[in-house]
């Protein structure tokens, strides 16, 4: 049996870590993520997840672990904005308000999956174009879902959350725990 991360996060290989599961292999799989019409963030989340499982290739014990995270104004789904204009828009767009964060997670082992989604609500400060603008010169918006990581400097933007911190960063650990096991793999020292 092998563990294969599907995704090539850096961030969901360290929480991964943080719960002593090391991939035997990583392998993001090449999908596309364009939301359907009228598509709702939280469905095209748990697509998105399932779709990445079921496109990467394993063997019928091997177990792969996928997952995708949206960050969602209202019904509108904030992906990784492709330059700085698109980070700029999107943070202007959370700025003072409320968003949600929902990460879906696939697990698949044969030709079974075991899937959960957890949805968070953050919290923006009003953001002074000074504070924008010395974000957006960080980088750190680059490759991340609704252009910004909580886990970096965007945390002095996020006075608030309520949910999962985890989930937040791009993989809930407890609900990924879970999937795990249910697919047969040893947690917690149990591995042999």
């Amino acid at each position: 049996m092998k563990f294969i991360l599907g995704s090539g996060s850096p961030r969901r290989l360290e929480l991964l870590a943080q719960i002593g599961v090391v991939p035997d292999e990583i392998r993001p799989p090449d999908i596309d993520e364009t939301p359907h019409r009228a598509e709702l963030p939280r469905p095209y989340c748990a697509r998105i997840s399932r779709e990445k499982a079921a496109a990467v290739e394993a063997t019928q014990g091997d177990i792969v672990l996928c997952a995708d995270t949206t960050v969602a104004v209202g019904r509108r789904i904030l992906g990784k904005p492709a330059d700085r204009d698109e980070a700029a828009s999107f943070l202007r767009l959370m700025s003072g308000r409320r968003h949600k964060v929902i990460t879906a997670v696939a697990v698949k082992r044969g030709t079974r999956v075991w899937e959960r989604d957890v949805m968070s609500t953050v919290r923006m400060k009003s953001l002074a174009d000074d504070e924008l603008n010395a974000y957006l010169d960080s980088g750190d918006w680059q490759g991340k879902a609704g252009g910004y990581g909580i886990q970096g400097a965007a945390s002095a933007l996020i006075p608030w959350i309520s949910g999962s911190f985890t989930g937040i960063v791009g993989l809930p650990l407890a609900e990924t725990a879970n999937l795990l096991r249910a697919a047969g793999y040893p947690l917690y020292g149990e591995r042999p």
